[in-house]
Order: structure tokens, then C-alpha cells, then sequence
């Protein structure tokens, strides 16, 4: 199969190294790694992550896929090669980023493939590496990985090569200290352009505000804006959402910061840390109740009620909700004072109670 770039062999790899020099380079002059707050066990799981699925995981998994191929003569070998680039190119980014999207979704929506991508957002500084930074399995069971593999066996090795290219361009600069974007919503005359590119690809905006620490700033959504390189999906699915802002702290809220052998390295390796989900045993507590919680509520002020159930500041939300289908509810008080807000979660004027729960104790 051919897959050399401008006849040049592993050319695809070099200009993702370039790409990452790149920004490299532009962040360093930018004053950043005088800036950053990064320690050691940060460097570790971002540069160190990269390195294993470049060196490692990626090339391991094609092989593979080329290997079984060819053990059981799949008769659909190099079925794709007569196609011109011009069809491959898409089908193959189309289906990638399709699977990374939900792989990604469901990454926030079930427990042990939160775990696996909790360290994506355990990071408190964006960056070019953060993009790398998830534990060793997630990556194994990736599947637009494993499409990596399967399409290079189809003979569409050449537009694998060109779309990683393409891919990787939009997922480092969408990760990046220095967001391009910000040129784009600063000048009016730039709109028609910028409506038209945001609604297509993912800009550095779209995707911060997935990495903010919580909706409570108006501007995060750490559980939406899941895609990769189009933002077509989460506009299909009901997940985007354009702030053109960036979020002023970002992170985990009550993160017990384990070492990062634990964070890369689950489920092999457990925390020590008893508070820690990713600790062995750990369970999530369920924290609702058959009564309203009265609270004070202040006028204009952001409040985030919990609709998982788990949160031990109920009937707040603490971010427990990771790892679920749930998403905290973001309400603005009408009036300052006391405040009945639902706690068994059944309310259907929520987050105020309307005394379903009354009914819930006949049930009893």
C-alpha cells in the first residue's frame, strides 16, 4: 500500500512534528513556560502521554488491525485504493471524528470511561500537550484508533496520512495558551466568515469552555462541546454551545490530585486517596431525600442545583455528576430570601419543590 506524502516516507509524520514545534515554539516566545503553573507530574502525563500513543499505542494498534487482516485474508484488503483522495479524504474524517465524538460523549456519561479521560480535565492550564493527556487504556479502546487501522487496511493509507495532518492541526490549536480565534470575534466585518467556520470546526473558544471548571461562570460546559475537529455533531446532537469566551478557571472541582502513576495508569494502578473515585471500592453516595432543602438565595446571583443526586453540597451541585447522563441545572434567583429547592429530584418545576415528594413517601 502507498502511503508515502509527496513520495517522501513517513511525511505525515514529520509535519505533525511540526505542528507541535510549532506551537511549541510560539508558546515559549509567548512567555509561557515562565508563566505556567504545570509541575512535574503534569509534564509526565502530557509530553509522557504523547509520547506512548506516538510511539506506541497508534502504530501498535494499525499493525495489528494490518496483521488480522492478513491472517484471515479478509477478501476486502485494498478495497478503497482505486478511490480517488478526493472521496477517501472525507469518508475517512467524517467516520473518524463521528466516533470520537461519542467515544468522547460517553467518556462524560459512564463511570470507568470517566476515569479513563478524567486527567484530560484534571489539567488547571491549557496547553498544546493537554491534548495527550488520558490514561493509557482510554487510548486502547479508542475506536477511531482502531479506524485508523481498519482504514489503512481498506488502501486508504494516503488519506490517513492527510487527515491526522488536518486533525491534529484543529485539536493542538484548539488546546492551545494562544487562541487565534480572539482575532476573529474582534473585528465585526469577520463575523459572516467566523458564524460559517465556527458552525463547521472546532475553534479554541468551543473547545476551552469544555475544559472550564463549571457552568457556574456563564461560560463553561464541561459537559458539552464534545467534539474533536467538527463541531457538527454537537450541534446535531444538542451539545454545542458558542460562547466566543474563555472560561478564567479551569480544571476539577474538589480534585484530591493523585499521583499521576494513578490518573495514567487505571485501573492497574488505584489512588490511595479513600475520597478519590478513581480509589479502590470507591462508591458515589446518594444524597437525596424524601424532603425539600430551604436555603437563602441572593437576587442576580448564578446558582447550580444537582439532578444526579450525589452531590455532598445538595442541593448544589459539587460536580458529581461526572461520569453520569446528568447535568446540573444553572438557575438566576428572581428575589433574595429563603428558597425550598427540591432534593428527591422529581420535581417538575425544578430546582423548586412542587411537593412531589409527598407522594414518593405514600409509596413508602
Amino acid at each position: 500500500m502507498e502511503k508515502d506524502l509527496f513520495g517522501i516516507p513517513n511525511m505525515d509524520v514529520y509535519i505533525v512534528l511540526s505542528i507541535l514545534a510549532f506551537f511549541v515554539i510560539i508558546e515559549v516566545v509567548a512567555g509561557y513556560l515562565q508563566t505556567t503553573k504545570r509541575k512535574s507530574s503534569d509534564w509526565i502525563l502530557e509530553l509522557g502521554g504523547y509520547l506512548v500513543l506516538a510511539l506506541l499505542v497508534k502504530p501498535g494498534i494499525v499493525l495489528a488491525v494490518l496483521a488480522l487482516g492478513n491472517v484471515f485474508s479478509l477478501p476486502f484488503q485494498g478495497a478503497l485504493s482505486a478511490n480517488s483522495l478526493w472521496l477517501t479524504l472525507p469518508l475517512y474524517l467524517f467516520i473518524d471524528d463521528f466516533l470520537q465524538y461519542w467515544y468522547h460523549r460517553s467518556a462524560h456519561e459512564y463511570p470507568f470511561l470517566w476515569k479513563l479521560h478524567r486527567p484530560h480535565h484534571q489539567a488547571e492550564e491549557m496547553g498544546f500537550f493537554v491534548s495527550y493527556r488520558n490514561a493509557f487504556v482510554y487510548y486502547l479502546i479508542m475506536p477511531n484508533l482502531w479506524w485508523v487501522g481498519i482504514f489503512t487496511f481498506l488502501g486508504g493509507a494516503k488519506a490517513v496520512a492527510i487527515g491526522l495532518i488536518l486533525k491534529q492541526l484543529i485539536i493542538i490549536s484548539s488546546h492551545s495558551t494562544l487562541p487565534y480565534d480572539k482575532f476573529l470575534y474582534k473585528y465585526k466585518f469577520l463575523d459572516p466568515f467566523t458564524k460559517i467556520y465556527e458552525r463547521i470546526f472546532i475553534t479554541p473558544a468551543f473547545h476551552h469552555a469544555h475544559h472550564g471548571k463549571t457552568k457556574r461562570d456563564g461560560i463553561s460546559d464541561p459537559n458539552g462541546n464534545f467534539g474533536n475537529m467538527f463541531s457538527l455533531w454537537d450541534q446535531l446532537f444538542g451539545t454545542a454551545s458558542f460562547k466566543r469566551a474563555f472560561p478564567v478557571e479551569y480544571g476539577l472541582e474538589n480534585d484530591p490530585k493523585e499521583h499521576w502513576t494513578a490518573t495514567y495508569l487505571y485501573p492497574i494502578v488505584t489512588s490511595s486517596d479513600s475520597t478519590s473515585e478513581i480509589s479502590r471500592g470507591y462508591k458515589k453516595e446518594d444524597t437525596r431525600t424524601l424532603d425539600a432543602i430551604e436555603v437563602e438565595l441572593e437576587k442576580g446571583k448564578t446558582y447550580l442545583y444537582c439532578q444526579c443526586g450525589m452531590s455532598k453540597n445538595a442541593p448544589f451541585c459539587d460536580s458529581s455528576h461526572h461520569g453520569t447522563k446528568y447535568k446540573p441545572l444553572i438557575f438566576e434567583a428572581k428575589r433574595t430570601g429563603k428558597a425550598r429547592l427540591c432534593n428527591c429530584k422529581s420535581s417538575k418545576t425544578g430546582p423548586f419543590c412542587d411537593n412531589s415528594h409527598i407522594n414518593l413517601k405514600s409509596l413508602e
